[in-house]
């Protein structure tokens, strides 16, 4: 059985259309709409589809949606996927295709053209080279909401999820640190129906944090090993000219040393907590 949840914030003139479409598309399919307190019609356009309604009193954000719609879901696979209009019903059986191959999670990977602006787009860009750099894997799309997963994985990972809008970013490396394979397909994302969500001034900060989330979600000390060598080489940098100059061993030269040894010592302890992070729930 297949579930597919999706999370909806003021979503109803995409879904008045999208619903009829992804009931065609998958007819035997579970249907949950996560109504993350909307204030619109959203409610009365789903009462009339053939569709589970999951409503929030308040809301609580696109990832808790996320985590409540994968709690509920019935099915073994569980495709998610936006409320806006973007994602076509069509690709689904593509994602799930891909599933029947073996692979653990399936991502709709947009191009160029499906990132919502340019600075969005440069900033998927950057992320998935770092994804990319720390997982040895090519990462087409780290923060695409349009993907199957084999449920019983996925929920492994629910703890870990934000109630905000990286829990994208989040599955994705959990996969690849946990060593379920994970594929790409390429899809076309249409322009959403109504405005977005995500609020350059408010989501700028938490975008640059999924930065480094990346790298702690998977291996810190890829992170923090680095860090640790640039404090060290700074602190080695500024004694050789002290040394030379003054001939002693200044208090600044102390404080890199110091600090890089700090840095090391808090990467090797992140990494053992994320290893218990990892560990499979009883």
């Amino acid at each position: 059985m297949i579930s597919i949840v999706i999370p909806a914030k003021n979503e109803a003139a995409a879904l008045e259309s999208l619903l009829p479409r992804l009931r065609a598309a998958q007819p035997n399919a579970e249907i949950l709409i996560v109504d993350d307190g909307s204030t619109d019609a959203t409610a009365q356009v789903c009462a009339g589809q053939a569709v589970t309604v999951l409503r929030q009193p308040y809301s609580i954000g696109n990832g808790a949606a996320i985590k409540r719609g994968a709690r509920a879901a019935k099915g073994e696979t569980i495709v998610f996927m936006d409320g806006d209009g973007q994602h076509d019903p069509a690709d689904i059986a593509r994602l799930l295709a891909k599933l029947d191959e073996g692979f653990d999670m399936a991502v709709g990977a947009r191009n160029w053209s499906g990132q919502a602006g340019v600075g969005r787009g440069v900033a998927n860009a950057l992320y998935n080279w770092l994804a990319s750099r720390m997982t040895g894997h090519a990462v087409a799309d780290l923060t695409s909401g349009f993907r199957a997963v084999r449920a019983d994985k996925f929920r492994d990972f629910l703890h870990l999820l934000p109630n905000g809008f990286s829990y994208p970013t989040t599955s994705t490396m959990a996969f690849f640190r946990s060593a379920y394979p994970v594929a790409y397909v390429p899809i076309t994302a249409a322009q959403r129906v109504g405005k977005s969500h995500i609020k350059p001034l408010r989501d700028g900060i938490r975008f640059l944090l999924i930065i480094f989330k990346i790298a702690t979600l998977y291996s810190p000390l890829k992170l923090f090993v680095p860090a640790s060598v640039v404090f060290f080489l700074l602190g080695l940098g500024n004694y050789l000219h002290t040394y030379l100059t003054v001939h002693r061993l200044t208090n600044m030269s102390v404080l890199l040393f110091s600090a890089s040894v700090i840095v090391f010592l808090i990467g090797l302890i992140s990494e053992q907590i994320t290893a218990l992070a990892y560990r499979r729930q009883a």
